[in-house]
């Protein structure tokens, strides 16, 4: 359940603390392979250091309707609304959070530096009252070689819901390319509504387990109405435990929290890495704050111009891709548990689904497999070449009557802990992309029209894909953002990675976004897997390494293979 519009960089959906996550092949021997085999033999739900999933959305005080009279009017009227900059002048009212400093101390972790940055909950009626506490983390340049700090580099994984303190932590703080460690700062915030950062809670863990496994392809109306219950359920339960701050985690707000960081960190322009959805926050930054644009990467590329049904259908075809992809190389193994033929790979994985649909599978633990857990676990797997050999094991035991392997990839993808403990990553998920785009289908009945369009879009995902997205039908808190296209003039040059045959954002969006901001730049990676950037390939990380030490944008049209 809930395994669309999730954009986080890929590992983190194998191993969830790099986040959502964020490719070669297990057993190769690669850290990042030996990091995800770790946590999955672990059954460990936390991020081992990758990036991973995420939703995106647009924002708060800016949504038509009424943001078209707000002050500073953060969209124009038009067919296709434009995120505009905020007015250069800082308001008197949010002074004392641009002047705040930071206090640093140790936070277990070492080599990492803790604090807490104050923002306000509402941008347009602060008041102290109702502040938010951000939990921020810190690695200082290492000055290798003698390197001349650059600044501050802003890291985020993506999700929404992803920890970037984590990330940081676990993953861009000691994976990063040393070249890039030595000149900069590293920096994280955890967003508004995640993790550290006055996190958004729906269910107890014990609610959390029944609403993964409510059978998401109803048969029959009895069905149809136990997820609707779910949905409605879910929603209920965020709105009792979290109250107002559900309808204060949108993209806009959490950027406009980065430039109070910025503020405190007395760096002049931001310098910026966002994975998966952290590109819309990327993106959504420069928007907000054209003239503080230092080097923005946005790998793994969200289109803000698309409505919420779009994006969920798009990404939906993403993961029809990755599993072809993944049903290719399958194939070429003599123990490929789907057989030899991949033109049949999804017939096969389709009728696995159905029977497990009709007598879920046991995994040695007090919890069955059902349909909806074994497709989470699949798409887990989708994200990251490095997790097709887990996958392909999994489905060996799951023909045989083993539901446990899939369990773990399930349990990772939600983050789910050994223990049964849950963190907040589908919490927040849900509560930024609700509040971010208006809901892709309201009922039931507007689900089963779109089944067909769904299920073009991937025979084997299509249909779970297509009811996951009426989560936000039943949202408790109106949507505040819209569609929209981001310009960004003025800004400087900012870069724009896209992968071909990303699942979770496909290419085609980073082609979108980087010809909507007036001064993008497109690199390509011709590949699997989701995002790019220090996942293996020299040419994409040469070229991202030159952008952040010396300014200088790769050629235009660069295309990476390797």
């Amino acid at each position: 359940m809930d395994s669309s519009r999730l954009f986080r960089t890929s590992g983190t959906a194998i191993a969830a603390a790099a986040l959502l996550i964020s490719g070669c092949a297990l057993g190769s021997g690669s850290p990042r392979a030996t990091a995800a085999a770790r946590a999955y033999d672990a059954g460990d739900g936390r991020s081992s250091g990758f990036p991973g999933f995420e939703n995106f959305g647009a924002g708060t005080a800016g949504a038509p309707g009424a943001a078209d009279e707000a002050p500073g009017g953060l969209y124009r009227k038009g067919d296709t609304p434009t995120l505009t900059p905020l007015p250069a002048a800082l308001p008197p009212a949010l002074r004392r959070y641009y002047a705040q400093k930071l206090t640093w101390h140790s936070c277990g972790t070492s080599g990492f530096e803790c604090a807490t940055l104050m923002t306000p909950l509402d941008y347009d009626h602060p008041r102290g009252a109702d502040d938010l506490k951000l939990a921020v983390s810190r690695k200082k340049a290492t000055g290798a070689g003698h390197a001349k700090r650059l600044g501050s580099l802003m890291v985020n994984p993506g999700g929404p819901g992803g920890s970037a303190v984590g990330y940081l932590q676990h993953y861009a703080g000691l994976g990063y390319p040393a070249a890039v460690r030595a000149h900069y700062d590293m920096v994280a915030m955890d967003p508004r509504g995640v993790a550290g950062s006055e996190p958004v809670t729906c269910l107890s863990d014990t609610e959390m387990d029944r609403y993964t496994e409510v059978d998401q392809t109803p048969d029959d109306a009895a069905e149809t109405a136990e997820l609707v219950d779910a949905f409605t359920k879910f929603a209920d339960g965020c709105a009792s435990r979290s109250g107002k701050l559900l309808g204060h985690v949108s993209t806009i707000e959490a950027a406009r929290d980065m430039d109070v960081l910025r503020a405190a960190l007395d760096d002049d322009k931001l310098t910026y890495v966002g994975a998966s959805y952290g590109t819309f926050l990327g993106a959504t930054y420069a928007g907000l704050f054209p003239s503080r644009v230092g080097r923005l990467v946005l790998d793994g590329a969200l289109d803000p111009a698309l409505g919420s049904e779009q994006v969920n259908r798009d990404q939906t075809a993403g993961f029809q891709t990755a599993f072809t992809s993944f049903a290719e190389d399958c194939a070429r193994r003599k123990d490929c548990p789907l057989g030899p033929s991949p033109d049949r790979a999804g017939d096969r994985l389709s009728e696995f689904f159905e029977k497990t649909d009709a007598k879920p599978l046991a995994t040695g633990k007090s919890r069955k497999l059902t349909e909806s857990l074994a497709t989470t676990g699949v798409i887990s797997a989708m994200y990251d070449e490095a997790a097709w050999g887990l996958l392909r094991n999994a489905l060996k035991a799951g023909l045989l009557g083993d539901g446990g392997p899939l369990l773990k990839l399930s349990d990772a993808y939600y983050e789910r802990d050994g223990h049964g403990s849950y963190q907040n990553l589908m919490y927040a998920n849900a509560a930024v992309n609700c509040l971010d785009l208006p809901p892709a289908f309201r009922s039931p009945s507007e689900v089963r029209e779109a089944i067909p369009a769904f299920r073009k879009a991937s025979p084997v995902f299509g249909t779970a894909l297509a009811w996951a997205t009426l989560t936000c039908g039943y949202w408790p808190v109106q949507a505040t953002g819209t569609p929209h296209r981001i310009p960004a003039a003025g800004a400087a040059p900012i870069l724009v990675v896209g992968t071909t045959r990303d699942p979770a954002t496909p290419y085609g969006w980073a082609r979108s976004l980087a010809s909507q901001l007036s001064s993008g730049r497109l690199l390509t990676y011709e590949g699997d897997g989701h995002t790019a950037y220090t996942r293996g390939s020299t040419c994409i990380d040469k070229a991202v390494n030159a952008y952040l030490l010396t300014s200088t944008p790769p050629p235009a049209g660069q295309r990476c293979s390797n």
